[in-house]
Order: C-alpha cells, then structure tokens, then sequence
C-alpha cells in the first residue's frame, strides 16, 4: 500500500470527514472508495469508447434492417 499527501480545501476536508462518519468508515476509506469509482467511470468510458471504434456503419444498418416493420406494442408507443 502506498500514502498519499493530498492537500483539500477545509470545507472539502470537513465534508469528507462528515461523509464517512455518516457511512460509519474512516476518512481512508472514503477517500479510497471515491478514488476508485471515479477510476471505474473512466475506464468505462474508455473501454465504451474502444468498443465503439470498432463498429462499423454496414454493421448498424445490417442488423438495423433486420427489424420488422410492425406497429409499437400497445403501451410501447412515441408520444
């Protein structure tokens, strides 16, 4: 495990330290968990953006004309 200075502002500090109070963990913990969705969000985003470059128009339309042309479901209907 490594530590890690990190300098916040004191409303940011007591904020955080408001936070994992109320969630009944330390302000490590909290600080640690934030750090690790706000990771995940954006390897998300990149591996979506990867995905995404590997499509191909012909594909969409492809698989796009594969759809019947039938009325909406009861309920299923645009407004």
């Amino acid at each position: 495990m490594t530590a890690l200075t990190v300098r916040l502002p004191n409303s940011v500090h007591q904020k955080v330290k408001e936070l994992a109070a109320r969630d009944e963990i330390s302000v490590n913990q909290f600080i640690a968990s934030a750090v690790s969705e706000k990771m995940a969000s954006l390897m998300t985003l990149d591996f979506l953006r990867a995905e995404a470059a590997k499509g191909q128009r012909s594909d969409f339309e492809r698989y796009l004309g594969m759809v019947p042309n039938a009325p909406a479901l009861p309920g299923d209907e645009a407004p």
